[in-house]
């Protein structure tokens, strides 16, 4: 029953895909001087730790993530209009076909029109890895990797780590069943400060394609190559350092299906940053 209902949750993100601890203070987060003005409002700063990723070696189970900052929510809609008028570059109509494909912003009224303000304020979609990435570079941030996006999701609203508790994950499924219902402004902040991690979009992380699709999930290997050989399949739990996380498998299901060119109405991003070391 569990492998029927892992294959069911993935084909589920993937035809949502192809039709479109203690409690801590969030606090402004210090970086690089290009960043910093930007970063006192929309940005807050997570302090390193360890999380468990959905697959990794025997005996390194938990990863360490150095302490880093990330917006609080996705990039609007109205946001990344603005990037595109300061960009031209990267206009529908002008964007080069290697870095986004026919799809990119094809929601958007006109090529420098994102709408009424109610859809300015909606986490922007269909856009590609490429421009999320020169999105983020164009205010001096980057976006998360996916040890980084995990950490942040890896919060409810009172502990850290809440991947083991069955009625965070329940929460989870039904959101991204549910996926685009919920507005941002309407979703859960965690115990870091950051919102909508879960059910309003799926989102970019820069190194997504880190996701290999493998015909063995028992090979063998350490570090990150290790934890990239997994299947694409309800088998795959066999290697996951948590069978039972269905809301992890659903993620990289959702990475594994993505080129960097992809554009659509389901994958949105957020941008981070390294902190500054005084």
């Amino acid at each position: 029953m569990r492998s029927l209902r892992l294959a069911a949750l993935i084909l589920l993100a993937a035809a949502q895909q192809a039709s479109a601890s203690g409690r801590l203070v969030a606090r402004p987060v210090r970086l690089a001087r290009r960043t910093a003005s930007h970063a006192a409002q929309h940005m807050v700063m997570l302090p390193a730790g360890r999380y468990r990723p959905l697959y990794a070696p025997p005996g390194a189970e938990r990863v360490a993530v150095a302490a880093f900052a990330l917006d609080r929510e996705p990039v609007t809609a109205g946001a990344f209009l603005a990037f595109v008028e300061r960009h031209p570059e990267w206009r529908r109509d002008r964007v080069r076909r290697v870095f986004a494909d026919a799809r990119y912003l094809a929601d958007w009224p006109a090529a420098t029109d994102a709408g009424a303000l109610g859809a300015q304020r909606r986490p922007v979609t269909q856009v590609s890895w490429f421009a999320a990435r020169a999105y983020c570079a164009s205010l001096g941030k980057r976006l998360p990797t996916v040890d980084e996006w995990e950490y942040a999701a890896a919060a409810s609203e009172r502990a850290t780590d809440a991947t083991a508790d069955a009625a965070f994950r329940s929460r989870l499924l039904a959101l991204y069943a549910g996926l685009g219902r919920q507005t941002a402004a309407a979703a859960f902040v965690n115990v870091y400060g950051v919102r909508a991690m879960h059910g309003v979009v799926w989102e970019w992380t820069l190194d997504f394609n880190s996701v290999v699709l493998d015909d063995d999930s028992r090979a063998t290997g350490s570090g990150a190559d290790a934890r990239d050989r997994h299947l694409y399949c309800a088998s795959a739990a066999l290697g996951a350092t948590d069978p039972s996380d269905y809301p992890a498998f659903l993620r990289h299901a959702v990475r594994a299906g993505l080129g960097a060119r992809s554009s659509t109405s389901t994958v949105g991003f957020r941008c981070a940053a390294d902190m500054v070391i005084s």
